[in-house]
């Protein structure tokens, strides 16, 4: 699966590891995370995140 980072903060979305601390299982695909999700470690919205 593509990871994902954050442009503000470096922060690297793991589809394999989910964001369990927001809701988001592991094993989702970013392009299947809600579009209001926002980064956990700095609140970047997600169209901050560009493909690793």
């Amino acid at each position: 699966m593509k990871q994902w980072v954050c442009v503000a903060c470096g922060y690297v979305y793991d589809p394999e590891a989910g964001d369990p601390d927001s809701g988001i299982a592991p094993g989702t695909a970013f392009e299947d995370i809600p579009e209001d999700w926002v980064c956990p470690v700095c609140g970047a919205t997600k169209d901050m995140f560009e493909l690793q």
